[in-house]
């Protein structure tokens, strides 16, 4: 991608427009990223470049007061990002004949603002200032327009991330709504036996059970492998049957995302590896920087998941894991949420920002869009959503957690 013409400065600030993250020096990098999301880790967004995990292009906003940077936001291109792939299941089914018929129609040019992976952020010590928030929604907008991407989204961002964009998105047409929210699990404990300790009950019990099945089954292992590239092919072989398995799939990690994903500038990879013999059946991909840690990626031989109760006990291996690394706390995916629940994880609200370049698909999107998400992060929370009832889907896929 050919860099953007920087714009021109308002008051004292200017925003350059750089094609990748090699273009950022890796001490500011560092400086800027949150120390404790191993998501935002240089590395993390090197490997996403070199695969082909979804996106066409990536770019990188950055502004500058005089030659001080004070902010930076990722930006990931779909030229055409599948709709079918990112709604529910009752769209989805209405859906389904255009899917056959004239699929091009359910390709949506989109710009994402954030991170692709994981929460959004904007880094840089002026990201709360609403004039810097105002020159990058400007920014956003321009580099949409010049790349035809119609549909802009600030995704998964906290509240308090957003607020300081406010004004600048209500101003251009955003939509700001609900997300589904992260996982977090506050580590608080010393092993993981005062862990399992301080759980409730219920999920104690619970915990204990599935330990023991999995302890019971003749043959299997676990073992933590900080190399893992000999693995590769089984990896995705599992990873393939939990997102065919998947109600949205705005991203898939690839064998060359794996590869360039080093442990370098302070990230520490490891792959909770569950065998049978010499075949890996499930496996929990963990990324590690500060004092976080987070279940990236999870993979599993739905043959075995439910009575070998691998969901739960590669979860668990993660936690013991990040307890011996001294982890404050450890992130999981925004799925399967009543595994995650029990676990004692807390749910960390999130938000989209969206809008339309152009007014009448901007009109009907603040129509229809809000009860989908709705009904989408309904389906996906269940019990541990908002009270209202919820309509019961019957071609929702099958969760990807078994258990």
């Amino acid at each position: 991608m050919e860099p953007m013409e920087p714009t021109e400065p308002r008051g004292p600030h200017a925003v350059d427009v750089l094609p990748g993250i090699d273009a950022i020096p890796d001490a500011l990098w560092r400086r800027l990223a949150p120390a404790d999301d191993p998501l935002w880790s240089r590395a993390v967004f090197t490997a996403m470049e070199r695969g082909s995990i979804g996106p066409d292009g990536y770019a990188y906003l950055v502004v500058r007061r005089a030659s001080r940077t004070v902010a930076v936001l990722p930006l990931c291109l779909f030229g055409g990002l599948r709709l079918d792939r990112i709604v529910g299941p009752r769209e989805r089914r209405l859906l389904a004949p255009a899917a056959r018929g004239l699929p091009r129609l359910l390709r949506l040019p989109t710009l994402f603002c954030g991170h692709l992976l994981g929460q959004g952020h904007i880094l840089g010590p002026e990201r709360g200032n609403p004039d810097v928030g105002r020159l990058l929604v400007a920014a956003v907008l321009e580099f949409a327009r010049a790349r035809r991407l119609r549909t802009v989204v600030f995704k998964d961002f906290a509240a308090a991330e957003l607020a300081p964009l406010g004004a600048a998105l209500r101003q251009a047409g955003f939509l700001v709504l609900p997300s589904l929210p992260d996982t977090e699990l506050r580590l608080p404990y010393r092993s993981f036996d005062d862990y399992l300790a301080a759980l409730p009950a219920k999920p104690r019990r619970n915990a204990r059970s599935k330990i023991r099945k999995f302890a019971g089954r003749p043959g299997l292992r676990m073992e933590v492998l900080e190399s893992f590239s000999h693995l590769v092919p089984q990896i995705l072989a599992l990873y393939r049957q939990v997102m065919d398995r998947a109600d949205q799939t705005l991203d898939e990690i690839d064998a060359a995302f794996l590869t360039a994903l080093r442990p370098e500038g302070g990230l520490r990879t490891r792959l909770v590896a569950c065998f049978e013999g010499d075949r890996l059946v499930a496996f929990l991909l963990c990324l590690f920087h500060g004092a976080g840690a987070t279940g990236a990626r999870i993979g599993l031989d739905y043959a075995l998941a439910h009575d070998a109760r691998l969901y739960h006990n590669v979860h668990y291996a993660a936690i013991r894991l990040a307890l011996r690394a001294g982890c404050r706390h450890i992130r999981f995916a925004q799925t399967a949420y009543t595994p995650k629940v029990e676990f004692g994880c807390d749910l960390i609200e999130q938000h989209h920002a969206i809008t339309h370049l152009r007014p009448l698909p901007r009109v009907l999107l603040r129509r229809f869009l809000p009860p989908a998400l709705a009904r989408a992060r309904a389906d996906a929370l269940g019990p541990h959503g908002p009270a209202e009832p919820r309509p019961h889907h019957q071609e929702s896929r099958q969760d990807p957690c078994p258990e």
